[in-house]
């Protein structure tokens, strides 16, 4: 490994700016493709992420099992607050996904549309800061306003969510967004209520029964379930607590039992996650790290678990064969993106063929995680806010997401080696990351989906 110079591979010192200076040079093209009025801006300001620690090299650069990983990889931690700068993506009909980014206000009160039984409505500073970019007062006033009227336009929730969502009106917009609570204002409780109902029903149906009750399938899926809970995002204490685990437990194998065309699939443990964090803030107040769980009556525990069960059912309902035998989606997805690679940085792509690494050895579990482990767990909830925004286009779009995320590093990975590169990406440097590169990734891939779009001959099936 190289160290300890200015040529080191592995530092991130301008490898952004690098990567958006090529990008400026499209600029005016892109502004023709895009047909819209304004200015693209691509800019980045702060420190870049720092290089991933040596100590790296002395693990098995070559691990394909995902159970190994996500028992023994560490994940991201310790972001920092959101930044200041503007990257502005425009939408190809004329609107402008992102409105700026400023420091996080908190609205004084959740929209009127609210749904769900949390606790009040009113928002406070000690609400946990879950992530998103950062909303402005116009903005969060037009969230308050969709989600007040008698019957929610989902396109113009959609846009508005694309580019980060208030953290006090996220449950609220996700449930929405995936098709769980209905845009009628008149129909959501009850159908809410309803829904709850039929998971907790489920509970002793399949859940409460004894070992002797399972087939020996079951059985096997439960114990795999078990043993992958503790495994789930290892560096958020909160996830080990007992009665996080048992909700976790229970969420994943009454989905796998309703759903035996995939059954459980390691890396759905991961997908719950975000939806636990989400609908558990309805609840609780102030950081996720200070949540008190003796504060959930059993109540709140059938709710959060329900909207969560629910709102996983729907994201996985769009992604089937991403979790069937042999995981064929996936395996196209991971095709796309080495030819979108290949299309975007052909430097890159070359040198990462000539070193023998195959895009499967580390974009297999991008897909199958959806990025949860690759970012810091405070920045998941901003990354779904347009991974659910995308509705039936999300898979298509997660291509371009891990384009941009990979070529985030195109000069450092251009000369490393087969076995640095591997170390490379299992050990990212976005430990420190916050709202901003995430921003820029999300705004990158929204661009190139543009251009590629237009293109005469878009991205093979594969």
């Amino acid at each position: 490994m190289k160290s300890g110079n200015k040529d080191d591979p592995r530092k991130t010192d301008g490898s952004l700016n690098s990567l958006d200076r090529r990008l400026n040079q499209t600029l005016k093209s892109v502004q023709g493709l895009l047909k819209v009025p304004g200015k693209i801006l691509l800019s980045r300001k702060g420190t870049e992420p720092a290089a991933p620690s040596s100590s790296a090299s002395s693990e098995n650069p070559l691990r394909k099992d995902i159970d190994d990983e996500a028992g023994t990889g560490p994940r991201n931690s310790g972001v920092q607050s959101a930044s200041t700068s503007k990257v502005d993506a425009p939408r190809s009909n004329g609107s402008n996904r992102s409105d700026g980014v400023v420091e996080n206000e908190r609205p004084s009160s959740s929209p009127s549309g609210s749904t769900g039984s949390g606790k009040g409505s009113s928002a406070d500073s000690s609400r946990p800061s879950t992530g998103g970019r950062a909303t402005d007062s116009a903005r969060v006033a037009r969230f308050r306003k969709e989600l007040s009227s008698p019957a929610v336009n989902l396109d113009a929730l959609r846009e508005l969510a694309w580019s980060g969502v208030p953290p006090d009106m996220r449950p609220t917009v996700w449930r929405l967004l995936v098709g769980y609570a209905p845009p009628n204002a008149d129909r959501r409780e009850a159908v809410l209520e309803r829904k709850r109902q039929e998971y907790v029903d489920c509970i002793p149906q399949y859940y409460d029964i004894s070992d002797a009750d399972r087939t020996e399938d079951e059985r096997t899926m439960l114990r795999q379930i078990s043993v992958d809970a503790p495994r789930t995002v290892p560096d958020v204490p909160f996830f080990q607590h007992p009665e996080m685990q048992a909700s976790l437990i229970r969420v994943l194998y009454v989905w796998a039992i309703r759903h035996p065309a995939s059954g459980y699939v390691q890396g759905i443990n991961d997908l719950a996650t975000p939806f636990i964090i989400v609908f558990l803030s309805e609840y609780l107040e102030g950081n996720m790290e200070n949540w008190d769980i003796a504060k959930l009556t059993p109540e709140i525990v059938n709710n959060y678990e329900a909207d969560c069960y629910w709102c996983l059912s729907k994201l996985l309902d769009g992604v089937q064969d991403h979790y069937t035998f042999a995981q064929p989606g996936i395996q196209r997805l991971v095709f796309k993106l080495k030819e979108l690679v290949r299309r975007i940085d052909e430097p890159v792509s070359t040198h990462i063929e000539q070193q023998g690494l195959e895009f499967l050895q580390f974009a297999f579990r991008w897909f199958n995680c959806l990025l949860i482990r690759e970012i810091p767990f405070s920045l998941v909830a901003r990354l779904w806010d347009t991974y659910l925004s995308e509705g039936d286009s999300f898979p298509e779009y997660l291509v371009y997401v891990c384009a941009s995320f990979l070529l985030t590093w195109s000069d450092q990975l251009q000369q490393l080696d087969f076995q640095e590169m591997v170390l490379f990406i299992q050990h990212l440097p976005t430990k420190n990351w916050t709202h901003q590169e995430l921003e820029m990734v999300l705004s990158r891939a929204f661009m190139w989906r543009v251009m590629f779009q237009q293109a005469p001959s878009h991205l093979s099936s594969g």
